[in-house]
């Protein structure tokens, strides 16, 4: 099986232009940054509930605390957002005020939890009426990449990915155009 593709700047903004002209484009939004933005995968972001997210007063957290419930490899794990997630996140919390903290924190159209299977099937279905031809991954391996690009060490992006292993990670990391032409550059 094909692994899931890394999106260009551009591409992740055609995905959220699109987005924010569908039904839910809010919830849509969110579920798509914290992809994107933190690498969590998507069985992980459909566990989330209001208390992991946010705080008692009402802040979202910039570090969250995933159980090995909630984690593909049953490993508790803390997830970090930048900032410019929270920012995004406080504006959706604010929106739906919700009082509940052990409600999910997305619902299904119906007012239910998403399990891993329904939001991978809602990613796959987003990125194909989008125009793109990939699985739910595609935002934790953007996420990865685009970390890589960046100089960041494998150790750091295995921690922050939840793999215990780093050479998991690497399989995670494309090496696209604009990587090759900055490592030629340091020659």
């Amino acid at each position: 099986m094909a692994q899931a593709k890394t999106f260009t700047a551009e591409e992740f903004d055609a995905l959220l232009d699109f987005v924010s002209k569908r039904s839910y484009a809010m919830r849509n939004r969110m579920m798509i940054l914290i992809s994107f933005w933190s690498g969590m995968r998507v069985g992980e972001i459909a566990s989330l509930r209001i208390e992991d997210v946010v705080d008692a007063s009402g802040k979202v957290k910039r570090e969250i605390r995933l159980d090995a419930s909630q984690t593909k490899g049953h490993h508790a794990r803390t997830v970090f957002f930048p900032e410019k997630l929270a920012a995004e996140l406080q504006v959706y919390v604010d929106a739906r005020a919700v009082k509940e903290r052990k409600q999910p924190f997305f619902m299904t159209a119906g007012g239910k939890a998403f399990s891993a299977n329904v939001m991978t099937q809602h990613f796959f279905w987003l990125y194909r009426k989008a125009g793109f031809e990939t699985g739910s991954h595609s935002g934790r391996r953007s996420f990865i990449t685009n970390l890589a690009s960046k100089g960041i060490g494998v150790r750091v992006l295995a921690s922050l990915a939840g793999h215990l292993d780093y050479r998991v990670t690497m399989k995670y990391i494309d090496a696209n155009d604009d990587m090759k032409r900055n490592a030629v550059e340091l020659i």
